[in-house]
């Protein structure tokens, strides 16, 4: 017996320290995978179906190795759990010494220099905005980390956290007057040291572009990348691969550069007038974009006279600003910082107007108050060819969603990952006794304008025979809200609609209610974990095809028509599928968890495709009948009653 045997057996010490801890042969085969190729190199891709434990299963291994080991995962609220909750839990269980660190990017954390020369308690703040400054103040005289997520008093989206953390345009380095107290460079030098570092897929990839512009790197050089949730990961590439310039960018610039002056080179009054044409150019900038929020192809707006004379304008004020503050430069520090970031800004402009757009698309979206201009490529794979190369390190890529009907070809031609060794696991869970799939017959297209009053109609009785306790997932807000108004008459069960409160009150709230309904969209489709009868309903309104308006889609489609592809076949449908797996999940989260899932896009029976659809769920047994499904909640119910 190995190790990873005795670790994993019902006598090991796994099940002696993990209270939850059940072996799943599923867990054992796809730990001995992950060791095999920590050990050996190369890439491994490994889907593992909901209830698999493949966080255990990579975490173990990972520990054992005695490597250093980055692990990635999508986002910074999963990071978090993966840190503080389950890296602890298998440490204990372990006798392996090992050093782990957190490490997020740079506008996570505090800057001391920023809060002290950025925000003023008399600078015209709002009741609550004063006491969200006051909060902060306290709070970075005790903090040992400068994690803003520690200070939950202090919302994530509060317009105080830009002016009291850093960007890597404004952050002064080394040059800072607070550089041995910053809370990221102490960040950076514990995930230096460690063995493990947790990081996200976005700090990854600007890892990644700082290595490829020569100017650092923020992670250690690392053994094995393990590649959590790795269904996000390609899409996290777009981001960091590519130039963005924002008026929000183009506004904080114009307002540091008025603080430095004003701290540096207050006798420069001239230098304030140019900062303010600067803001006013921008305004200019946003209204020639037109006064709707949109989001489309640059092309649509390039050849409207007043948009190419407001962004020459502003390129042209970049210029003038950057050429003004280099001899101010030797004045102070945060001088000569704003000289680099309008020269820098300036770079990305240029680039985004007059750059190359072979392999890229050129983007804008325009809000209420502000705009961005980006140029995104088309794939990445050949760009993360190269980061394998040079990294030369083992990777693992895993997710519960990464097959469509069991291929991993859609993941792989995203990546360049041809070679990769490649398995799935199947979930342990027992869908075909405590599931049941629905698929309503006599429910209209989903394009017919009856559909979404047939559809609710449809839902209504499943919906009082489950006794609400049900999620209801829409690909759409219009959707969304309209059957919010519909239900809230119908229904005596408690409504909670994404959008009315925070995310994790929602999520709580319906937990506590035992009956609730809880309707959302594309955030809780997928990272939600509901176990227990609070949720035995999944109501998924229609296949999640990506509307091919958006101007990142339909010009990959275009760039896959060109290369003699079908670009509903090589994308939008692996693409849809492997979503519509992510909803599928939140159903059945624990062993004992049982619950009806209602598929109410008729496409999923009428079409072709269909059938790749369901091939790609896990064996579920089917019906057309309401009558069914009030029958399975009527064993559910005497199930329970029998129940001591």
């Amino acid at each position: 017996m190995t190790p990873l045997d005795e670790l994993f057996s019902p006598s090991g010490r796994l099940a002696e320290k993990l209270p939850s801890f059940r072996p799943r042969a599923s867990q054992i085969e796809m730990a001995k995978a992950i060791a095999g190729v920590m050990q050996t190199g190369g890439t491994l891709i490994a889907e593992a179906g909901t209830g698999t434990g493949k966080t255990l299963a990579y975490l173990v291994p990972a520990i054992l190795s005695g490597k250093r080991v980055i692990i990635s995962t999508a986002t910074k609220t999963l990071q978090d759990q993966l840190y503080m909750k389950d890296l602890p839990l298998v440490r204990r269980a372990l006798p392996q010494p090992i050093k782990t660190a957190l490490l997020k990017g740079r506008g996570n954390y505090l800057c001391l220099y920023r809060l002290r020369t950025m925000l003023h308690p008399r600078s015209g703040h709002d009741a609550r905005d004063a006491s969200h400054l006051m909060a902060i103040n306290r709070w970075a005289k005790t903090t040992r980390s400068g994690d803003i997520a520690e200070i939950t008093s202090v919302p994530e989206n509060s317009p105080l956290w830009p002016s009291a953390t850093s960007t890597a345009d404004n952050c002064l380095g080394q040059e800072c007057p607070q550089y041995s107290d910053c809370f990221l460079t102490k960040a950076r030098n514990q995930a230096r040291e460690a063995n493990i570092v947790v990081v996200n897929h976005h700090l990854l990839w600007a890892d990644w572009t700082l290595r490829d512009g020569g100017y650092g790197e923020l992670l250690p050089e690392a053994d094995v990348i393990i590649v959590d949730e790795a269904h996000h990961f390609p899409e996290s590439a777009t981001q960091f691969l590519g130039t963005t310039v924002s008026s929000r960018q183009l506004h904080e610039l114009a307002s540091d550069i008025e603080i430095e002056r004003l701290k540096s080179a207050p006798d420069e009054v001239s230098l304030a007038d140019e900062v303010d044409r600067l803001e006013r150019l921008v305004h200019d900038a946003r209204l020639a974009l037109g006064l709707d929020a949109r989001r489309e192809p640059w092309h649509q707006v390039a050849g409207i006279d007043a948009v190419n004379e407001s962004f020459q304008a502003i390129g042209e004020q970049l210029q003038f600003l950057a050429d003004t503050l280099k001899p101010l430069s030797i004045r102070g520090k945060g001088l000569e910082s704003c000289q680099k970031r309008a020269a820098d800004v300036l770079d990305r402009l240029q680039s985004f107007l007059g750059g190359d757009t072979n392999g890229y698309i050129r983007w804008f979206e325009s809000r209420k108050r502000g705009f961005s201009i980006s140029r995104t490529p088309l794939e990445i794979a050949s760009e993360f060819r190269k980061f394998l190369s040079v990294l030369e390190s083992a990777w693992v890529f895993t997710s519960a969603t990464l097959t469509v009907a069991g291929d991993f070809g859609h993941f792989q031609r995203q990546l360049g990952l041809d070679e990769a060794r490649c398995h799935a696991w199947e979930s342990p869970f027992d869908y075909r006794t405590h599931c049941l799939l629905y698929l309503p017959s006599g429910l209209p297209d989903p394009r017919d304008m009856t559909f979404a009053r047939m559809m609710l109609d449809a839902v209504l009785p499943v919906l009082s025979a489950s006794k609400g306790r049900a999620f209801m997932l829409f690909t759409s807000h219009m959707a969304l809200n309209h059957a919010a108004r519909v239900l809230a008459d119908a229904l005596d069960y408690p409504l909670f609609v994404q959008g009315s409160q925070p995310k994790t009150t929602l999520l709580e709230a319906f937990k506590a209610s035992g009956h609730g309904i809880l309707l959302g969209t594309s955030s809780f489709w997928e990272g939600v974990d509901v176990s227990g009868p609070s949720l035995s309903c999944v109501i998924i309104d229609k296949l999640p095809f990506a509307s091919p308006t958006d101007p990142i889609l339909s010009a990959r489609l275009d760039h896959l028509r060109k290369a003699g592809l079908n670009p509903f076949t090589s994308f939008q449908l692996p693409a849809a599928i492997i979503a519509l797996k992510q909803g599928v999940g939140r159903l059945i989260r624990d062993h004992d968890d049982r619950g009806v899932l209602m598929i109410c896009d008729p496409r999923i029976r009428t079409k072709p495709y269909g059938k790749l659809f369901l091939k790609s769920l896990p064996d579920l047994p089917q019906t057309a009948s309401i009558i069914d499904v009030q029958h399975f909640y009527r064993l559910e119910s005497a199930d329970e009653a029998v129940c001591p």
